[in-house]
């Protein structure tokens, strides 16, 4: 059965020990509903994907809330500034690792910035079934996974959110920096920070 917790300071801890023991835990963002599990817990990573239906190729970005929780991806004066600019906000860094690229981003939602902060980084996704429309509450995440009770452990209810466009993404792995994805953060307003790729 999953639980409904209050985006108390209380609840907010007992999601944080949920996701660090491994669970998966529904809570807003500042665009839809997202469900994840501890970055420190890659063992559990597949638990998202069997949740949402979705296939194992497809990658998930990270929530951190700031680059201070960015452990093993080169962080250089390029990801240091788009943060200073836009972080928390509408805009996924790609980074450099030793064996891979990873996304990153900082959502810009108290509730979400409070369990991160508490918990970690989460490997995070849409807490919806793939293909399927997005939730913007905790009632919709609920009926999303009514069939999957046992599997998601709890959701924050932290009221409606607004949905809206994807984030913009930067990949960093490279330089110049590429545009990947152009959404609420503009072109023009990164090449105000970085130099970008044409």
């Amino acid at each position: 059965m999953t639980d409904v917790l209050a985006t108390t300071e209380d609840g907010i801890a007992k999601g944080a020990a949920l996701l660090q023991a491994g669970e998966l835990v529904a809570f807003p963002t500042d665009t839809v509903y997202g469900v994840g599990v501890a970055a420190s817990r890659p063992d559990r990573l597949a638990s998202i994907f069997d949740l949402k239906n979705r296939p194992l190729d497809k990658r998930i970005p990270i929530l951190v809330s700031d680059l201070s929780q960015v452990d093993g991806y080169e962080v250089d004066d390029r990801a240091r500034a788009l943060a200073a600019r836009f972080w928390p906000g509408a805009l996924t860094l790609i980074l450099r690792g030793a064996d891979e690229s990873q996304a990153f981003r900082a959502p810009d939602h108290p509730v979400a910035l409070a369990l991160i902060r508490a918990a970690g980084p989460l490997l995070v996704t849409s807490a919806n079934r793939s293909n399927e429309p997005d939730t913007l509450g905790a009632d919709e995440v609920l009926i999303a996974f009514a069939r999957q009770q046992d599997e998601l452990a709890a959701v924050l209810d932290g009221g409606s959110v607004p949905g809206g466009v994807a984030s913009t993404v930067v990949d960093l792995s490279v330089t110049p920096a590429r545009l990947l994805r152009e959404g609420p953060i503009s072109r023009a307003e990164l090449a105000e920070v970085v130099e970008l790729a044409r």
